[in-house]
């Protein structure tokens, strides 16, 4: 079962969201500051972080930056939840090294498919790859397999080229 660190103030929100996401097979392990997720994390590595703003004590900007200077914590998936809608905002907390951005209000279905897209990309990049053509089919078909890759070359003309 994974394991998802959700860190917010707001104890009506974070007992809402905890709830969706039990009900969804996660387990779910709640902070309501910024300190206390870091704890958390750090000590259980969880699969993905979903992380509000701002907060009390260490706001969310100063939780992604503690995590990305931990060895341990710096590869987890982070998901922002916020009330902060502004271009810069987003900006900045993608430049931090936010795998997602979503603001409220929300719903469940869409907190739910952003954990669900980060958990299934982390467990892709997690995967060792082989070298050379196996490992090529080895990316393929964690990506879907080859009916997307024929529905990408689809309809696409095919230049050659003679040499020199």
């Amino acid at each position: 079962m994974k394991k998802i660190l959700l860190i917010e103030d707001n104890e009506d929100i974070r007992e809402n969201m905890r709830e969706i996401i039990e009900l969804a097979n996660y387990k779910v392990l709640t902070a309501q500051d910024g300190k206390q997720g870091i704890e958390l994390a750090v000590k259980n590595k969880p699969d993905i972080i979903v992380c509000d703003i701002m907060m009390p004590v260490l706001d969310g900007y100063g939780v992604i930056h503690m995590l990305q200077k931990n060895e341990g914590t710096r590869n987890i998936p982070f998901i922002f939840l916020t009330a902060k809608a502004e271009r810069a905002e987003i900006r900045k907390g993608m430049e931090l090294g936010a795998d997602d951005y979503i603001t409220k209000p929300f719903n469940g279905t869409e907190l739910l498919n952003a954990i669900e897209s980060r958990i299934r990309k982390a467990d892709i990049l997690k995967q060792d790859i082989t070298p050379g053509l196996a490992g090529l089919n080895q990316i393929i078909n964690a990506a879907g397999g080859k009916d997307l890759l024929k529905e990408l070359a689809q309809d696409r003309t095919i230049n050659k080229y003679k040499k020199k």
